[in-house]
């Protein structure tokens, strides 16, 4: 009888520590499983670096031949399409850069400038390089402003007269807001009044080309 009871209790204490064990164990498996991961927070965009980029809009303005083929005050007005390259340095909340754009232009205008004459301006193409500063209101919104120098074409033409196409070199000033739309993109909205002076005088008459600017671009920074 005494055998049996040391049996018994033999039994009951291999049990105690079998369960023990087992509690032991799945608590250690419980207690490995992975934490929840923290919620994802975007870093901050910087504005730092090199970008490219395309850009498209329309000009226009008013222009007018001068003696000895006079002409009264004419529209001009066209579409613009091409590329950005620049570069910006973001110094807390200041942004500033330098970018330069070449389009092609379709901005144009004519006028009767005699009996039976007509004087025609056009404009080919365009390119600006210039400096900008900014405010970077919010991390992803910046407003700035620019200028700098303005070069393009300026074609010129008098019927039953001659023309002339000349490049020129002039100035434009201006002021836009730009904002990051996703990952390294931005898309931005401008406005730019540029001067490229007189073109080459057809038997000493000439038009003066100036126009205002409107256009919208989205650039990827590198």
């Amino acid at each position: 009888m005494r055998r049996y009871l040391h049996a018994g209790m033999l039994v009951a204490v291999a049990a105690f520590i079998g369960v023990t064990t087992a509690s032991a164990a799945d608590l250690g498996r419980r207690e490995a499983l992975p934490a929840k991961a923290p919620p994802y927070v975007e870093p901050v965009y910087n504005w730092t670096g090199f970008y490219v980029g395309i850009n498209g809009g329309g000009g226009f303005g008013r222009s007018s031949f001068s003696d000895p083929f006079p002409s009264d005050r004419f529209n001009v007005s066209g579409g613009l399409v091409g590329g950005t390259l620049g570069y910006n340095w973001e110094s807390g909340p200041i942004v500033w850069g330098l970018e330069g754009d070449i389009d092609w232009s379709s901005i144009r205008g004519s006028a009767d400038c005699g009996i039976a004459t007509t004087c025609h301006l056009r404009n080919d193409w365009l390119g600006t390089f210039r400096g900008r500063v900014g405010y970077a209101i919010t991390p992803s919104l910046l407003p700035y402003i620019t200028g700098g120098l303005a070069v393009g074409n300026i074609k010129q033409s008098i019927d039953f007269v001659g023309s002339s196409d000349e490049t020129k070199a002039g100035w434009t000033v201006g002021a836009g807001l730009e904002a990051r739309i996703s990952g390294p993109w931005t898309a931005k909205i401008e406005y730019l009044f540029v001067d490229l002076g007189h073109g080459d005088p057809i038997f000493g008459s000439d038009a003066k080309f100036h126009a205002n600017l409107v256009r919208a671009g989205v650039n990827y920074k590198f």
